[in-house]
């Protein structure tokens, strides 16, 4: 019996080699050297808080082991290779804990690192003047002791949310504790009452721990300019005593304007002023009073304060006395013919005048005599006093009248003796006497009628006229005057003098006039709209004579018109143009006969069928303009001819119309379909057709082309067409819908893979078809073949796991309504198929052996020599034993003509391979 194979030799020398490297890898380990360890290496702690170290060693039995750090000690737990303890208080900076152990006469030790840190718990800003000047710069600086380590801390200066510089401490040596920030800053008049603030931030996130921050309390900055401008003084040169004067001071360039303060005084007295803002400006208004002690000269002054700062002006005030003049009339009522004395008197240093003659000196009085007449009666007399202060002339005036007693007067130009009133608008009756005092006036009619309401508002009505008799009145006397009252009124024209509507009969005579009332008596006249001849005497009545006339009556008070219509009535009469003989009535349009008739009063129309199919038929007719009843639509009419009567009071008229009926075009589903379907290749036109009278025309067009009469239909033709019915009354439109059908064809079989398939290998065919309505696809395969998969509308067929069956002639055909089309394609399945056992030593010595065996029994059994034809149960093929070498090949007539890839079968390049391969009988 033949041994084991080379390749089984040589995976059992490899499980071998495997084993040995194992106990070799054992041994180098019992040989590593003893080490200690201590955890953690290295750790950052809170300063004041605690940690943990466990100081181990991988020494079977160590001597001794110990932690030496100089940190307090809290516990300590122990095993035999490791030690636990517990540090407490860890206030340093920086420690360097050592775990050691003493093992085989050797000391093996571990050094640590313990780091602490400290929070930003005090972030401090130092303090901010109490007031920057605007445009000077001004220190920002912010400590924040005692945190660190200094190299994880960065800080930043805030103006509100905004961030004014940012430093980090990266680099500083880890021991490094604290730090300060400053930086100096423009002062902005933006920075008025912002917070500054300072951000610590201590970010321990890359040793594990968490981002610590704090702020310092903000504090606010208050920056102020002030304008180097003084202050602006606005006040009066001169006050005088008792008297009140508004004075201001202003000032601009002020931020912030609403800080400043402002001190305002006059003399010493300090004054209270209403501070008003406007933008960067201030205005301080006060009330100064001068009082007899601040007489003489005294200074106003302002002072403007802000920020510390302040602006300062002045202005002078001469304060002085100056009485109001003194005027005195020995009497103020007299009676006429008695002397009067007036004087006029002032102070010390004043110059008086009495009515425009001076006084001889300053400190003099000024005084005239008179001997009162009537003409002095409310006459006025003026005293002036004038007087010098610093340089300039001051004035004060008083003035008084003199009342002198008379009788009454009756004049003209008061009282005149002849009154004319319009009627109607209220007016006032002035009969007006002079006399002191004042007289009482009555006006009566000498009969003891009617009393006239002098000096009250009241209605003049005609009642009024007539002659009454005034009287004047008061203790000097009376004085007596007859007057006449005259009323006038406009003209008026009523129903009864001037009728509005008047009825004239055609051919009869007639004459048109109108009375009018009114005082002065007016004049009518008549004339027609439009026309400016006045219509005088009697006229022969014509129908033109119809219309509108205005009638006017005039006089001095006014004028007053009025529209008088004249109707002339008529007999009935047609007119061809108004009620045509020949009608043409459409279908559906709701048209009725308009037939006018020429009458007054406007005739009574009917029109009756005499003949044919309209015998006894009344024709629609269209209502007058003016006749509120909705008229009745018909919706058939039969033609024929018709007579119409129309009758009024004055007489009747007939006329006979013929009537014809037409009908505008009309298209429905029946006449013109909406969906229509041609088929490629053939000749076709759009079935469509139109009712109505006269016959309408039908033209058809896709996107504004026509359509031709008939066409050769190409699938470009599907689409929606637009078929327009014409004739005289109208259009009908529709959208017609066509779709072109067309025969199947089989545009594509194609196959996957495309160069043939190995048995026991995959093979898919794809078949398209282009068809309308789409097609049914069918396949015809090769005798035997079996295990068929379709896609459920048939158009891919698959089979997996090919056979020698399988090779062959495939047809796939397309079928429609229209026809049938079909294409074939040859399927060639032959090739190798590869089963190669092969034995590994990581498998183990059971598949090895398994390997080995298989291998010896092929290579001792199969084919030592030459080949042997194998029958499968499913297929024609044959079986093929190849040695190392070997080959097949096989080819066939592609569909349509076209020539299918040869398939071939692949050896591998060295070894022994052993394959069957299935070609096609």
């Amino acid at each position: 019996m033949p041994g084991p194979s080379p390749g089984l030799r040589r995976a059992l020398l490899g499980l071998w080699a495997a084993l040995g490297l194992g106990f070799y890898g054992l041994s180098a380990v019992a040989q590593e050297p003893f080490w200690a360890d201590l955890q953690p290496r290295v750790a950052l702690v809170e300063r004041g808080g605690s940690l943990w170290l466990n100081c181990s060693t991988n020494c079977p039995r160590p001597e001794r082991g110990g932690l030496e750090t100089s940190l307090r000690r809290n516990g300590t737990q122990r095993g035999l290779r490791w030690l636990a303890r517990q540090l407490v208080d860890i206030r340093e900076p920086e420690t360097q804990p050592v775990c050691f152990f003493r093992c085989a006469r050797r000391t093996l030790q571990a050094r640590g690192l313990i780091r602490t840190f400290q929070r930003p718990d005090r972030v401090e800003l130092v303090p901010l003047p109490t007031w920057q000047p605007v445009g000077e710069n001004f220190t920002l600086s912010c400590r924040v002791p005692g945190a660190g380590p200094r190299g994880s801390l960065t800080l930043t200066l805030l103006r509100g949310a905004q961030e004014l510089i940012r430093r980090s401490f990266a680099g500083e040596p880890p021991r490094a504790r604290g730090a300060v920030l400053t930086a100096t800053v423009l002062a902005r008049r933006e920075d008025h009452g912002a917070n500054f603030s300072c951000r610590a931030e201590l970010d321990l996130r890359p040793h594990g721990l968490g981002l610590f921050e704090n702020s310092s309390v903000p504090r606010e900055l208050r920056t102020f300019a002030l304008s180097p401008d003084l202050p602006r003084i606005t006040a009066p040169r001169l006050l005088e005593v008792g008297s009140e004067k508004l004075v201001n001071c202003a000032l601009g360039g002020l931020f912030p304007v609403s800080e400043a303060g402002v001190y305002l005084a006059l003399g010493d007295e300090r004054l209270n002023p209403d501070i008003t803002l406007e933008g960067d400006a201030l205005m301080a208004t006060a009330t100064a009073t001068a009082s007899a002690e601040q007489e003489g000269a005294r200074q106003l002054v302002c002072i403007v304060t802000l920020g510390g700062e302040t602006r300062e002006t002045w202005e002078n005030v001469t304060v002085y006395s100056f009485p109001a003049p003194l005027l005195t009339l020995s009497e103020t009522s007299v009676p006429e013919g008695k002397m009067v004395t007036i004087t006029c008197t002032a102070g010390a240093r004043a110059l008086v005048t009495l009515d425009g003659v001076p006084a001889a000196v300053p400190g003099r009085p000024a005084q005239i005599q008179l001997n009162a007449t009537e003409n002095d009666d409310r006459r006025g007399f003026f005293c002036d006093a004038t007087l010098k202060v610093d340089g300039e002339s001051l004035k004060k005036n008083e003035s008084a009248e003199l009342r002198v007693l008379y009788a009454p007067r009756l004049d003209d130009s008061d009282c005149p003796r002849s009154w004319t009133w319009p009627e109607g608008p209220e007016q006032m009756l002035r009969c007006n006497a002079r006399g002191n005092p004042a007289p009482s006036v009555h006006c009566a009619r000498p009969d003891g009628g009617a009393v006239l309401a002098l000096g009250l508002l009241g209605p003049i009505t005609r009642a009024l006229s007539g002659t009454y008799r005034c009287t004047a009145a008061n203790i000097q006397g009376e004085a007596v005057k007859d007057v006449t009252l005259t009323v006038e009124y406009a003209p008026a024209l009523d129903s009864v003098g001037c009728p509005e509507r008047i009825t004239w009969l055609e051919g009869t005579e007639a004459s048109l006039s109108c009375v009018a009332h009114g005082f002065p008596p007016p004049k009518v006249s008549c004339v027609r709209s439009g026309d400016a001849e006045v219509m005088e005497g009697l006229l022969h009545v014509a129908r033109e004579h119809a219309g509108t006339y205005q009638c006017e009556a005039t006089n001095t008070q006014g004028s007053v018109a009025k529209n008088v219509a004249i109707t002339v009535e008529y007999g009935p009469s047609f007119e061809e143009l108004n009620c045509p003989s020949n009608w043409t009535w459409v279908e559906g349009s709701g048209q009725l006969f308009s037939c006018e008739v020429d009458g007054k009063p406007q005739p009574r129309l009917e029109c009756i069928g005499s003949g044919g199919t309209s015998e006894g038929v009344l024709l629609p007719l269209a209502p007058p303009e003016s006749s509120p009843r909705a008229p009745s639509i018909p919706n058939e009419l039969a033609p024929g001819i018709y007579t119409c009567n129309a009758t009024n009071r004055h007489g009747s008229m007939v006329k006979t119309v013929a009537v014809s009926v037409e009908s505008p075009p009309q298209m429905n589903e029946s006449t013109c379909p909406s969906h229509q379907t041609w088929l490629e290749g053939e000749a076709a036109k759009l079935a469509c057709v139109a009712g109505g009278r006269p016959s309408p025309q039908v033209r058809c067009s896709r996107e504004g082309t026509p359509l031709p009469p008939r066409l050769h239909v190409s699938r470009q033709d599907a689409g929606t067409y637009r078929c327009l019915a014409i004739n005289p009354h109208g259009t009908d439109a529709r959208m017609v819908t066509v779709g072109v059908e067309y025969r199947p064809v089989v545009a594509e079989l194609a196959a996957s893979p495309p160069g043939g398939v190995r048995p026991g290998g995959n093979f898919t065919l794809t078949c398209r078809a282009e068809a309308w309505p789409p097609a049914q696809i069918s396949w015809r395969a090769p005798p035997g073949a079996l295990n068929i998969g379709l896609s459920s509308n048939n158009s891919t067929l698959s089979v997996a796991g090919a056979l020698g069956s399988h090779g062959g002639e495939y047809e796939c055909a397309a079928t429609n309504a229209h026809g049938r089309h079909s294409r074939r394609i040859t399927v060639r399945v032959a090739g190798p198929w590869l089963w190669v056992a092969v034995g590994g030593a990581a498998g183990g010595a059971a598949l090895l052996a398994a390997g080995a065996g298989l291998a010896f029994y092929v290579q001792s059994t199969a084919c030592k020599k030459g080949e042997y034809n194998v029958q499968e149960a499913e297929s024609s093929g044959e079986a093929v034993c190849l040695n190392g070498t070997g080959g097949g090949s096989g080819g066939g007539a592609g569909p349509e003509g076209g020539t299918e890839p040869a398939d071939i079968a692949e050896a591998p390049a060295e070894g022994e391979v052993f394959a069957i391969q299935l070609t096609s009988a």
